[in-house]
């Protein structure tokens, strides 16, 4: 990248903020459009994979964009993401019915798995001194958490005054102003050598991601564990995870290199990715039923709002706080933070007020969640040599998505088995009878029956749910000690100045 003043550096991290922003709004937007758009085009028994598919698509391509902008240079693949993304969201505005929609996420999905780690990687290359690379990191993770918190109320807005469509094409101006500015203000060299890639590699890669996730998204809830369809899935993760490492060993320029895992910040980092995306998809999916089937509150938002608040407080304090703590002690901090917010998630009452639920959403976001934001992009970042900037940069968020779907997964068995039992165990006692014991284990009674239950049956239910729900976030204080263990492994790395300017490096390096 050739010397750049400080105008065209402002106007390019003014260019990968607007494509954050919009890649991270999206989620939150469509989660709060998704009744108006089953009220237009219908299947409701398929809204889900409107988001399972974007996160696959996301998830399995992101270590392939971060691996190709090292060969061939950061803006060239960040303008195709954006590109992707672009396309993905006018088909979605067009979409006609819901396989239509889910099909378009996915190509939304491809191009959200560049962003995010090239964001990040723009950064790094970009600020010769460490500090200002974790200060303007900590910044862009803020981005996240101020996009979870806009993107509800936004995609409400849009939905009710424009239709729900519009909830998609408002990514056209933010995306293309967003490539605009880049292609203007970044300038990159080019490489003299021509890249190998690694075909098989990517397609091993992009197979072991997506039939890992299938599997534990699916398991326990539209098939069995122990079903054929789950099992296959698992076996084609195995076999292909297994495949993937005989080909990465003979690469000439590998996908995933596997000497990056000889590094004890990489593994360190990366299972504390996994426990933070664990903790944090597990809060999400389980708190918002807590507050509306357990505690009875209208809606959920009096609880996600401060947290994804607060998360992003949490990314950008703790972006300058880099400054003056070992990356070690933070990763220790946050995951002790997630055991005393998770003992007090399995333990808080049935009738907690609604003040002390959005205190430990807080503590959630500010200590937990928020911290890794820009913790683990930087300390990743700083531990390699440069030519693997953009492939490891892509480990946080890849590694984060995994853990968020073990977690998630692993934790909606626990609830559903749990709550099964006590409603089993207690129903006869409380009003339920016996040929009906069956039809009251199915917890999305509660939320949508609500009033209409017997207020002795309702309040058995409820009660068995809360605790079936506090059973489940025993999980997020296993995932605590894990990463915990984690910060053990990462060893006490700090910043260490840079001996060459990065605007020297070139197309392959930024």
């Amino acid at each position: 990248m050739e010397t750049m003043k400080k105008d065209r550096k402002g106007l390019i991290i003014a260019a990968i903020a607007l494509g954050l922003l919009m890649s991270s709004l999206d989620n939150t937007i469509t989660s709060s459009a998704i009744s108006h758009i089953i009220k237009d085009i219908n299947g409701f028994d398929q809204f889900s994979w409107v988001f399972t598919a974007y996160m696959l698509a996301s998830t399995s391509m992101m270590l392939v964009f971060g691996k190709m902008s090292d060969l061939f240079g950061r803006k060239l693949f960040y303008l195709i993401g954006i590109g992707f993304f672009l396309l993905g969201s006018a088909l979605c505005g067009m979409a006609q019915d819901m396989t239509q929609l889910i099909l378009f996420r996915a190509v939304q999905g491809i191009g959200a798995g560049a962003l995010f780690p090239i964001s990040f990687t723009i950064i790094f290359t970009m600020f010769a001194d460490p500090k200002q690379a974790a200060k303007m990191s900590g910044v862009l993770a803020g981005v996240f958490g101020l996009s979870s918190v806009a993107g509800p109320q936004l995609g409400t807005f849009l939905s009710e005054q424009w239709g729900w469509r519009w909830c998609f094409y408002v990514n056209l101006p933010i995306g293309i102003l967003s490539s605009l500015i880049l292609m203007l203000a970044l300038k990159e060299s080019r490489s003299e050598r021509r890249p190998s890639i690694d075909y098989m590699g990517t397609v091993c890669l992009i197979i072991t991601t997506i039939s890992l996730m299938l599997a534990l998204e699916l398991g326990g809830k539209d098939f069995a564990w122990g079903s054929w369809q789950i099992i296959l899935l698992f076996a084609a993760s195995i076999l292909c995870g297994t495949l993937l490492l005989f080909v990465e060993r003979r690469a000439k320029e590998p996908i995933l290199p596997l000497p990056l895992f000889r590094n004890r910040m990489i593994v360190g980092m990366t299972l504390g990715c996994i426990c933070q995306g664990g903790i944090m998809f597990s809060a999400i999916s389980y708190l918002p039923i807590f507050s509306t089937a357990v505690l009875g509150n209208a809606n959920s938002n009096t609880l996600l709002t401060p947290m994804m608040f607060s998360l992003m407080v949490g990314a950008i304090a703790f972006g300058f706080l880099q400054q003056i703590l070992s990356y070690r002690l933070m990763l220790a901090l946050s995951m002790t933070g997630g055991i005393v917010v998770s003992v007090l998630l399995a333990t808080v009452s049935h009738h907690a007020s609604t003040w002390y639920m959005v205190g430990l959403m807080i503590a959630l976001g500010l200590i937990v969640i928020g911290p890794l934001m820009s913790v683990a992009q930087n300390a990743v970042a700083m531990s390699v040599d440069r030519k693997y900037i953009g492939i490891s940069s892509s480990f946080v968020g890849f590694w984060r998505n995994i853990g968020g779907v073990l977690g998630a997964s692993i934790i909606a068995t626990i609830v559903n088995n749990d709550y099964k039992h006590i409603v089993q165990e207690g129903a006869v006692s409380n009003g339920i009878p016996a040929d009906q014991v069956s039809k009251w284990t199915n917890p999305d009674l509660i939320i949508q029956a609500g009033a209409g239950i017997p207020k002795q049956i309702l309040g058995f239910v409820r009660d068995s749910l809360g605790s079936a729900i506090n059973h489940g976030f025993i999980l997020c204080i296993i995932f605590g000690a894990i990463g915990i263990a984690a910060a053990l492994i990462a060893g006490p790395g700090r910043y260490v100045r840079p001996s060459q300017p990065v605007e020297q490096a070139t197309a392959g390096h930024m």
